[in-house]
């Protein structure tokens, strides 16, 4: 079974921006490409929303609503642009849920039992906005005479109260054996900030409770109602509350666990690279199997602010430009996770006309009436014997190898994790196909019927091939796509253009006959 996730921190209680939108599309993406990649293979993808914590608690009240009311209404705004968002999750877990409770709890006492928590005296440097401590080595003076944390950028003050420790730096050594071990988390750049970490600044122990009397909106600690479980050891456990643990009899693997992929915001990566992980092998699961950690979304190279002004909002965008073209440009240009990427309307408009362009108008034209009558008059060929009676230099011969080559390029980009790059290759094709048309000009009366034939042939081979390539980046226009040039649902799978499966089918006549005629994809 197949497990990825993405849960949203909510922090103070905002409305979903792009980047919230960016991360669950990221997510989909995974999860279309490997149900048509293994259709048999059962694909578990969690979402859902952290809904404890002080930000949270000061929020409800600015708001003048009861903590559980405004944390429905917040929720049920992430769901809704899940949904807007053609988002193919299966489960939506939150913090809020009584399975929830029930998992942090029995954690916590399996953790109490084993002697990995205690009680301390805690001194450190406290982030409000982050809502976790920070060592001395962790933060630094910022521009207005005051620290912050190094990581995140974040103000912090220095606080001292009793609470609960966990053990972490009990498993610094652990966790290093495992990042030297393989890549585990990408892009290779943060990788190579754990291991930095981790060999330079060896983890301390961490503080996992706060007094109820400063932070009640959470879970209690069990046998102690004068402190609440923190924020973050609470919802890094999502990730298993979603998953029905503790399992009867062990049954993780059968649950989904360990997790495929996980995706996350850079922001939050030693939550999910230390923490969560040390909490995993105190209960003795095995850690997740690639952490995805992407950059962030920006506006105008500004973090985007609700108090800035600069927030972009995906529904708005979706409602616009149409959610397909929406996922299509997070996908390409936010797709390669390194670096930072600023929102842009121009861009957003120049990928919307690009698409329409090499695609819709691309459909439009090879399923046109007047080249389908022409094409008709000739004598039908299998796409190998087209191949072999074409010279060397051919665009039709040039289209079908590019369409032959597609698949295992997309392949090979999906599964380094770059979304980006397997988009190039899709759009590549399109292009090619493009400049196949134009040269061969199929309309032209001068064309000879053979050669319209050919052309048309490669053409809506190629957008086959594209239109089960695409599938998990656009799934509505994929799919009107694929209705129109008449393949059945159960040829929509990986399996369908994979290249022994391609030369199969090239060696039978070409069945293009009920193709739909110039059918609009936008």
């Amino acid at each position: 079974m197949l497990h990825l996730t993405r849960c949203f921190f909510t922090n103070s209680g905002e409305d979903p921006h792009i980047g919230h939108l960016y991360s669950l599309v990221i997510a989909d993406v995974f999860a279309r490409y490997r149900r048509i990649l293994q259709p048999n293979r059962p694909v578990k993808f969690l979402a859902g929303t952290d809904e404890h914590g002080l930000k949270i608690q000061k929020a409800a009240h600015t708001k003048g609503l009861p903590p559980a009311e405004f944390c429905d209404m917040l929720s049920s705004r992430f769901r809704r642009l899940a949904e807007k968002a053609q988002v193919s999750n299966t489960v939506f877990m939150r913090t809020t849920l009584p399975e929830h409770h029930n998992t942090v709890t029995s954690i916590w006492k399996a953790l109490m039992d084993k002697g990995l928590i205690y009680t301390a005296t805690y001194s450190g440097w406290y982030s409000i906005t982050d809502e976790c401590f920070y060592t001395d080595t962790q933060v630094t003076e910022g521009p207005l005479n005051g620290m912050i944390s190094r990581e995140t950028g974040s103000a912090v003050e220095q606080h001292t109260e009793v609470n609960y420790m966990f053990r972490l730096s009990a498993f610094n050594e652990s966790l290093l054996a495992h990042y030297r071990s393989g890549e585990h988390v990408f892009p290779p750049q943060h990788n190579a900030f754990i291991l930095q970490t981790l060999e330079q600044n060896p983890l301390e122990d961490l503080s996992v409770s706060r007094p109820s009397s400063r932070l009640s909106w959470g879970i209690p600690v069990p046998g102690d109602p004068e402190q609440t479980i923190y924020v973050w050891f609470d919802a890094l456990l999502v990730y298993l509350s979603g998953i029905g643990y503790p399992w009867n009899g062990g049954k993780g693997l059968e649950a989904g666990w360990p997790v495929d992929l996980q995706i996350i915001g850079k922001d939050i990566l030693r939550f999910h690279a230390f923490y969560l992980p040390a909490i995993l092998q105190a209960l003795d699961l095995p850690l997740q199997g690639r952490l995805l950690t992407h950059a962030h979304w920006t506006v105008d190279q500004q973090k985007m602010s609700k108090s800035v002004g600069n927030v972009a909002d995906p529904f708005s965008a979706i409602e616009e430009f149409g959610v397909d073209i929406v996922r299509f440009y997070l996908s390409r240009v936010g797709g390669r996770f390194r670096d930072d990427t600023d929102w842009s309307r121009i861009q957003l408009e120049k990928h919307d006309r690009e698409v329409q362009s090499q695609l819709g108008n691309l459909l439009m034209r090879i399923t046109s009436a007047k080249i389908a009558k022409r094409a008709n008059t000739a004598h039908p060929l299998a796409i190998s014997s087209i191949s072999a009676g074409l010279q060397k230099e051919s665009p039709i011969l040039a289209l079908l190898d590019a369409t032959k080559f597609l698949p295992s390029k997309v392949y090979s980009s999906m599964e380094q994790l770059e979304l980006g790059d397997a988009l190039d290759e899709i759009m590549e094709v399109l292009r090619v196909a493009n400049k196949t048309i134009n040269d061969v000009a199929p309309w032209d009366k001068n064309t000879v019927p053979a050669d319209v034939f050919a052309c048309r042939t490669a053409s809506l081979e190629a957008l086959r091939v594209v239109g089960i390539c695409l599938q998990p980046f656009m799934p509505g226009v994929s799919g009107k796509l694929l209705d129109t040039l008449n393949v059945p649902t159960g040829d929509r799978t990986w399996a369908a253009v994979e290249e022994e499966e391609l030369l199969s089918r090239w060696v039978k006549p070409a069945l293009w006959a009920e193709v739909k005629e110039a059918v609009r994809l936008f």
